[in-house]
């Protein structure tokens, strides 16, 4: 029995995992697309593909565009992974992590792949609270895209709508964490750091760690990820 299609952005992160979750829930067929854009954490692109398997995605593709020519972030340049001793320890502002029009990219590949599948839904992970107010999670860049979406594609010229959706975008970690857990999401596949060891272990201290450490400590129990480390 076939069910409406979903294109979902797959990082191999918690976020990203937990909103496939849920758009497996909404009774959807399962469509991942996941970016190895030269990022320093490549090891998530290898955890996307265990979390496709456990998701049983009708399929998963792994597109390379290695955004390292550009530079411009610590996560595709020489620039430095902060680190921090706490959450309270964030400097404001967009940190160095923001990579230069990641999602704008990102999305524009999603709508390619769900024109082409002819699916109308896109599950994005993005959360204005846990991501250092990054400009590309906010909702009216979301909004914005939609529009974008309808005006530059086939399928929008003919009176169609290529649906952005961002289920996560206004709750908490531990709030995300909690859903998570509602819907058996396999934490222990998930990776969230920036700057992992050559092993794949945690470094503990990116915004990224401390995010996820805290959603769990909040959310009253183990992060099974950094349990089996």
């Amino acid at each position: 029995m076939s069910h409406p299609k979903a294109v979902i952005l797959a990082s191999g992160g918690l976020d990203s995992t937990v909103t496939a979750a849920i758009a497996q829930a909404d009774g959807l067929d399962l469509y991942l697309l996941t970016i190895d854009y030269g990022q320093r954490h490549a090891i998530e692109v290898t955890k996307a593909s265990a979390i496709a398997r456990w998701l049983k995605a009708k399929e998963h593709k792994i597109l390379e565009l290695d955004l390292r020519l550009f530079g411009g972030s610590a996560l595709t340049g020489p620039i430095a992974v902060p680190r921090h001793t706490s959450l309270d320890d964030l400097q404001e502002g967009i940190p160095v992590t923001y990579v230069p029009a990641r999602n704008t990219i990102f999305l524009s590949l999603a709508v390619a792949y769900a024109e082409v599948l002819q699916a109308t839904r896109i599950y994005f992970g993005a959360n204005i609270l846990d991501y250092s107010g990054y400009p590309d999670c906010r909702p009216e860049f979301i909004e914005a895209f939609m529009n974008v979406a309808r005006l530059g594609t086939k399928i929008g010229a003919e009176g169609a709508q290529i649906e952005i959706l961002t289920p996560l975008i206004e709750m908490s970690k531990a709030e995300i964490i909690l859903k998570g857990r509602d819907l058996d999401v396999p934490f222990h596949l998930t990776h969230s750091c920036y700057a992992p060891l050559e092993n794949g272990q945690i470094c503990g201290q990116c915004e990224s760690c401390l995010f996820r450490q805290e959603g769990f400590q909040s959310a009253g129990f183990d992060d099974p990820a950094c349990v089996q480390q």
